[in-house]
């Protein structure tokens, strides 16, 4: 039997260890469960701290074709779970048909969906200013716009852990303070041929809002292709990393179950 790969994609500022938790659990599940870094990402945090500038030159034309190339290297076509800007790419390969199924947990918004404004927005108040390569993250933003649901305690364990600055360059294609989105921010919503697509809000979350995730959704209205919300309350940006990740994360593997998706596929 051969074994079903899972391939997650990380968001911005978090660092592919942000994975950790989902790898195990999917791969004590039978899954081969794979977390591949950004182009260029160094395999430890600290590291990508100390020397970040290889990540400046990521835009998300080089992220979605970094991903893509993976998702294919693979005989047997995997599944994509991806988080933020990882959960954009997620629908853009599952839609040009690359890759099994995908999930998109509080996903970037694709197409022309906006990031409702509201005073709590991180991205639209981070200073994307071309003269600035990479944008860090500060403990108390991070709390703020990602981890607002935790207890300082917990976030700083989590930005200590996980967090490393983002590219300029992709947070600007992301449509940071109002910048042109780039065009690979966007999924073919009509594609009745894809595979299953489930997206995934937490509805406290402040950087990626349930609302966008709704808008998203209705997009797929008009397509027979299996495509499915789960919203869970309570939950913040962090819900990947966060000590709730295990709801979110079986939630996942009972989806796949249901749309007959094994972590073990027949040979032949």
């Amino acid at each position: 039997m051969e074994r079903t790969p899972v391939v997650f994609i990380h968001g911005v500022w978090l660092h592919a260890l942000s994975w950790e938790s989902w790898v195990a659990r999917f791969a004590g599940r039978g899954f081969l469960a794979v977390a591949p870094g950004w182009p260029g990402e160094a395999a430890a945090v600290a590291d990508v701290r100390a020397s970040p500038e290889p990540l400046s030159r990521i835009g998300l034309d080089a992220l979605t074709d970094h991903y893509a190339g993976i998702v294919r290297s693979f005989d047997t076509a995997p599944v994509i779970v991806g988080h933020s800007v990882g959960g954009l790419i997620a629908q853009h390969l599952i839609a040009a048909d690359v890759g099994r199924a995908a999930v998109a947990i509080a996903p970037a918004p694709v197409n022309d969906i906006p990031l409702p404004a509201s005073p709590g927005r991180l991205l639209r108040r981070v200073r994307c200013d071309p003269a600035d390569e990479l944008v860090p993250l500060s403990p108390e933003q991070f709390h703020r716009a990602i981890a607002n649901t935790l207890e300082a305690e917990e976030s700083g364990r989590l930005y200590d852990r996980y967090v490393v600055p983002a590219p300029r360059r992709l947070l600007a294609d992301l449509g940071c303070a109002d910048a042109p989105r780039s065009p690979r921010a966007a999924a073919d919503v009509g594609n009745a041929g894809r595979g299953p697509l489930l997206l995934i809000s937490g509805q406290e979350d402040r950087l990626v809002p349930d609302e966008a995730t709704r808008a998203v959704y209705k997009q797929y209205g008009d397509t027979t292709a299996v495509t499915d919300l789960k919203q869970f309350a309570d939950r913040a940006h962090s819900l990947v990393i966060d000590s709730g990740w295990r709801f979110v994360a079986d939630y996942v593997l009972g989806w796949l179950d249901e749309h007959g998706i094994r972590a073990h596929q027949p040979e032949g």
